[in-house]
């Protein structure tokens, strides 16, 4: 396999009696991680997500299928029935006189009000699956960005994109990028809203986030929680021609089922991240967020999308070597290193196994590949390898996979 498609690797409480002794524990539930898994499924999930060094970790995507106006409606049903009967308790209780003023500049309320318009909903329909998810404006002048699974299934080139302002419009599908799950699509509108992609390589663990999205179709949706993770290695696909790699940004905040392709936005109201994945616990329902969740960063999304607005493709930075899928142990072995790429002008050689990039220990090859991948061809990075017990060092250019399309 080659370094840009290496071998893919609750229920309800119940007290225990106080007096019989305990019986065994049961087994651990296993946490899966799904990417988008449609909801209701009308069809089998067609993506599933993995977490490279987390091998009893599934990812999936969180795309919700479409099942007609009424998944909407009964979410908005159940949360009214909801309501009343919190504010039937409340009615036995001294009330609280509620805050009145302006929103706090600064504030989640306030910086939701700014950015919520600028967010769509995206339905849409195929032959063998149909589903809805999340995007939002990056240009002023209708280019939209999402994720490839989001708009993968549709029949023809175009999908329905729904305004925050309740306009709908057929969109153009500009270009797509499976190995970073990206996706532009155009929009014939002007003078939109639209987002700031920010720096991603600015973010730290434990930054205040917030997503916005169309979780189960009700669109508006904003939640908030802290970025948990950087760098956490996320593999997605079913097979090698839709795989993607993603050098992901974990966060708490709650993402569901059509929060795919919906931006994690930081307090300031840039985007650092686009969602595009949740964790889950294996226990035969459906996805569902457990504070797990996963989105490619600004910086890979900034220059993929820019790339697909201007060529209608992108490429993907490649060292230039396959990798042995067999190899288990700490690191990614080289099992061949192609003519003319900048593995072979770094001296690279069948056997060796890459150790460290940039300062970046490598776990396996899942991780080898997508630390690459979030950089871009023509970069220059120093890896460190082992070569018959003696570590080396060496600088490699990164090549580029447009021969290969």
């Amino acid at each position: 396999m080659t370094d840009d498609a290496p071998a893919s690797g609750p229920g309800p409480v119940v007290p225990a009696p106080a007096a019989p002794p305990e019986p065994p524990a049961p087994p651990t539930p296993v946490p899966t991680t799904t990417m988008a898994s449609p909801y209701p499924s009308p069809v089998p999930a067609s993506r599933r997500r993995g977490l490279g060094l987390l091998s009893t970790v599934l990812v999936s995507a969180v795309v919700a299928a479409v099942v007609g106006a009424f998944a909407g409606l009964a979410g908005y049903a159940l949360g009214r029935s909801l309501g009343t009967e919190q504010q039937s308790a409340a009615a036995e209780s001294t009330p609280v006189a509620p805050l009145v003023g302006k929103m706090v500049q600064g504030s989640i309320a306030e910086m939701a009000a700014r950015t919520l318009p600028a967010v769509v909903s995206l339905v849409v329909e195929g032959s063998l699956a149909g589903g809805s998810g999340s995007g939002f404006v990056i240009r002023p002048d209708g280019y939209i960005l999402t994720n490839n699974h989001v708009v993968s299934v549709a029949d023809g080139n175009t999908v329905e994109v729904v305004f925050s302002d309740g306009e709908q419009r057929t969109g153009t599908i500009v270009g797509t990028s499976p190995s970073y799950d990206l996706a532009v699509v155009k929009v014939d509108r002007t003078g939109l809203p639209a987002l700031t992609l920010g720096d991603s390589d600015q973010v730290r663990v434990g930054d205040l986030v917030v997503a916005i999205g169309a979780p189960l179709g009700l669109d508006g949706t904003v939640t908030s929680g802290i970025v948990s993770a950087l760098d956490r290695p996320v593999m997605a696909g079913e097979s090698a021609s839709d795989v993607s790699y993603i050098n992901a940004v974990q966060t708490d905040a709650a993402i569901n089922p059509g929060n795919s392709g919906g931006p994690l936005l930081d307090t300031v109201g840039n985007v650092i991240g686009v969602n595009s994945a949740i964790a889950t616990l294996a226990i035969g329902g459906e996805a569902g967020n457990i504070g797990l969740g996963f989105a490619i960063p600004s910086n890979s999304a900034s220059r993929v999308a820019d790339e697909i607005i201007a060529t209608g493709t992108s490429k993907t930075p490649l060292m230039g070597v396959q990798l042995d899928p067999a190899y288990s142990d700490v690191g990614a072995r080289v099992s061949s290193v192609t003519a003319g790429s900048g593995a072979e002008a770094a001296s690279l050689r069948e056997g060796d196994i890459v150790l460290v990039v940039d300062g970046r220990p490598i776990a396996d090859a899942t991780e080898l590949v997508v630390a690459i991948r979030s950089y871009a061809p023509g970069d220059t990075i120093e890896i460190e390898f082992e070569r018959d017990g003696r570590i080396q060092t060496a600088e490699l250019v990164l090549g580029d996979d447009s021969k290969a399309k």
